[in-house]
């Protein structure tokens, strides 16, 4: 499939294959030091998506064992399993994106600090909690800060409610280590954590009172960025599994209830919910990756509740919920199945069309070291091996002079989009139509 735009981004701060890409503020360097062990010797994107696949079905299988003694194994099976077969999950989880670890960060941190004085509890399962509670706080801070504060929301209002101490000690222990080099970062380049999040939020559209529920649902369709999200909503059948998820967390919310387990269920909802809640009415646009993390909690109570749809049901009526149980998954993975592939292929072609770019830059002359600048600049470089440049909008990271600058040391290209005007400074450079972009190129004494 290749690297897509963020991958690029987060894979060149290391990988040798290019100079490193504008880092934005709302970037966490994380998720570039987690495929350090593969990015800084090898450019294999095959690879790297291979110890990827490994390394999150390893994290989601030890943050669902941070459940064990809270819900029944079966239970716990079952919401792996609905995790994992979205097609957002598969798609992501393989992908050097921080959502997916975030997802299994806080899965891991509810159920750690669940964990931490329940039921058998003991010193030593304490201290391994503990341990477990602040390491993933600082997964989740290390990957995406602000979403590690969203989604620990409610243990850490929980902690400070029943003082609970050490857990809270701990959770804020990992959140500030995992955060420490974003926050230094943002008083050395971007003028402090203030300026840093004000640039991150005009970088994201300006937070604000929005109703994204519809962005959302028109992303299921495999809309990887749904910006701007215009254009009717999918086929229902596309993106009711979406409708029936709250329902289904609700029923498994009232089985707890029942059962005198409320807060077992009731803590990974909330969480669910505020990791979700700025997705959902803060932002003017949607990713199908933003929610991952309430999905990786909510898929809890809905394991439950359709566990107890089976075994709950009279002998008489368990055959006929066991067939409509298996129908609805069987059809759920069928659909996740069709919009996976749909959204791969089209994926695939896109990054195709970057190396086909890149492949013909090498062949007008354009090698590194050199430097790219207009219309997808960012990831196409990369594919060259050249450094990326913009001028205006949230990548600025450079000037008209410096590029003028700089094309007379090197080879330099402006890639211009149909509809786009040519920048000033390169209306004089030669230029070849390719792949609907009009290449503008530029190499040391042979230009003006």
């Amino acid at each position: 499939m290749g690297l897509g735009w963020d991958e690029t981004v987060y894979v060149s701060q290391i990988s040798p294959q290019a100079p490193a890409a504008f880092f934005s503020a709302p970037r966490a360097r994380g998720i570039s030091l987690l495929v350090a062990p593969v990015t800084a010797w090898s450019t294999s994107t095959p690879l790297l998506r291979v110890y990827l696949a490994v390394l999150s079905g390893l994290a989601l299988f030890l943050a669902l064992r941070a459940w064990r003694g809270l819900f029944p194994p079966r239970v716990l099976a079952l919401a792996g399993a609905l995790f994992a077969s979205l097609w957002v999950t598969l798609f992501y989880g393989p992908q050097v994106m921080p959502n997916y670890w975030v997802a299994v960060g806080a899965l891991t941190a509810v159920g750690c600090f669940l964990r931490v004085r329940g039921p058998g509890s003991g010193r030593r399962r304490d201290r391994a909690a503990l341990w477990g509670l602040a390491g993933s706080g600082a997964l989740m801070a290390w990957t995406r800060p602000t979403d590690a504060v969203w989604a620990s929301l409610p243990l850490l209002a929980l902690a400070l409610y029943r003082r609970h101490w050490t857990p809270l000690a701990a959770l804020l222990a990992g959140l500030a280590a995992g955060a420490v080099e974003w926050v230094v970062e943002a008083y050395v380049s971007y003028g402090g954590l203030a300026r840093r999040l004000a640039v991150g939020s005009a970088i994201q559209g300006g937070l604000g009172a929005h109703f994204a529920v519809p962005y959302v649902l028109r992303s299921l369709e495999g809309r990887t960025l749904c910006r701007p999200c215009t254009g009717p909503l999918p086929d229902p059948v596309v993106f009711a599994w979406w409708l029936v998820l709250p329902v289904l967390a609700a029923v498994g919310l009232v089985l707890a209830v029942r059962a005198g387990r409320t807060t077992a269920t009731l803590l990974p909802l909330a969480c669910g919910l505020t990791a979700a809640f700025p997705y959902l009415f803060m932002i003017g646009y949607a990713a199908p990756r933003f929610l991952l993390p309430a999905y990786a909690l909510l898929a809890l109570p809905v394991a439950d509740a359709l566990v107890h749809l089976v075994t709950g049901a009279g002998r008489a009526w368990r055959p006929v919920a066991v067939t409509l149980v298996a129908l609805g998954l069987a059809a759920h993975a069928a659909v996740q199945l069709a919009v996976l592939d749909r959204t791969v292929g089209r994926t695939t072609a896109a990054h195709r069309g970057w190396a086909r770019t890149a492949a013909e830059l090498h062949r007008l002359g354009v090698r590194p070291p050199c430097l790219l600048t207009g219309h997808e600049a960012i990831p196409i470089a990369f594919y060259a091996g050249c450094s990326s440049g913009a001028t205006s909008g949230s990548n600025a990271n450079t000037t008209r002079a410096a590029i003028e600058r700089t094309a007379r040391s090197e080879p330099v290209a402006t890639l211009v989009g149909e509809g786009d005007r040519t920048p000033a400074y390169a209306r004089d450079w030669p230029s070849t139509l390719f792949d609907g972009l009009r290449l503008y190129h530029a190499r040391p004494g042979t230009t003006p």
